[in-house]
């Protein structure tokens, strides 16, 4: 059995590690972005790229408390959590989108006030700012959805697709300055719309974050395809005649997974044991993922009432 955690832990170790450096590189990236449209925006007089920096610091903050949290699911179990650490991810997840939720909130508000206050026209430069921003995280949205769908984690594809609600928020930024530098003084409300357009774009992003969270959290069975693949692989295990009943629910980047099978129902208890085990093997050699499965055997019940 330490064998086999061994070789589990041996094997899971690449995925964690492919999920912290996507989230080191989007850390390194939303924190240089955040800086440069916040100075941008203050020196340019633009509330928008000032909202859209706050998206990006969020976007810090996010990554900060999930590499916690992913640093924290690798814990081996301890009496206190003999099911491990894994669901620190989901946590972490939650109490992040509750976050940016808030700050997407105190964003409309202060666009809303802006909306009659005076001010001057931004500068050309800050529309570069927000175009450049657009096709980095476009960027990294691509980078991390492919490594969040390789790795399993949720936190990550979320986050890709944060990038991706990011570059549409940037965008909105970029037309708005542009209106503003071409109509003159008389647009100077498309910042403030802008503004408004990166707010709502970060609360939608914050919700859809706690609801992924929270929906793990309450231990949601996995995706179909993937449930499938367990059931076709237990059944294609020797003397399984039938899987009647399967769970798979996530728990970070991992899974727990109980499953219940029917066998000859003349096999004995040893064998039936031994047939528990071959199934719990092929999984775990076949999903690195995999933290634990929990096998229940029982008489096939066609045979049973032959007999």
């Amino acid at each position: 059995m330490q064998d086999r955690n061994r070789v589990r832990q041996r094997n899971i170790k690449p995925i964690y590690r492919d999920a912290i450096n996507a989230a080191l590189l989007g850390l390194f990236v939303n924190f240089t972005l955040g800086l440069v449209k916040l100075v941008g925006g203050i020196v340019g007089n633009s509330f928008a790229l000032i909202a859209d920096a706050v998206n990006s610091i969020g976007d810090v903050v996010a990554t900060v408390v999930v590499l916690f949290a992913l640093r924290v699911a690798q814990r081996p179990p301890d009496n206190e959590h003999p099911y491990g650490h894994t669901r620190a991810e989901g946590i972490a997840a939650s109490n992040v989108a509750m976050l940016i939720i808030i700050s997407a909130l105190m964003i409309a508000w202060e666009a809303v006030h802006r909306f009659q206050e005076p001010h001057t026209l931004p500068p050309l430069w800050a529309l570069w700012i927000a175009g450049l921003n657009v096709l980095i995280k476009e960027a990294l949205y691509h980078y991390k959805v492919r490594v969040g769908r390789r790795t399993g984690s949720i936190a990550l594809i979320v986050n890709a697709w944060d990038h991706r609600s990011d570059a549409f928020c940037s965008l909105a930024v970029f037309v708005g300055l542009t209106m503003v530098r071409i109509g003159g003084e008389k647009y100077l409300w498309a910042d403030e719309a802008a503004s408004l357009v990166v707010a709502v774009a970060i609360a939608f992003s914050g919700m859809k974050l706690f609801l992924s969270s929270a929906s793990q959290l309450m231990d949601a069975q996995a995706p179909p395809q993937l449930v499938a693949d367990i059931t076709r692989i237990a059944a294609s295990t020797e003397n399984v005649t039938l899987v009647e009943k399967i769970w798979v629910r996530k728990s970070g980047l991992e899974y727990f997974v109980d499953i219940h099978i029917e066998v000859p129902p003349h096999l004995s208890v040893s064998q039936g044991h031994d047939i528990a085990h071959d199934v719990k093997e092929k999984l775990f050699d076949e999903y690195p993922t995999i933290r634990d499965v929990m096998v229940h055997v029982e008489p096939d019940r066609q045979h049973t009432r032959a007999l």
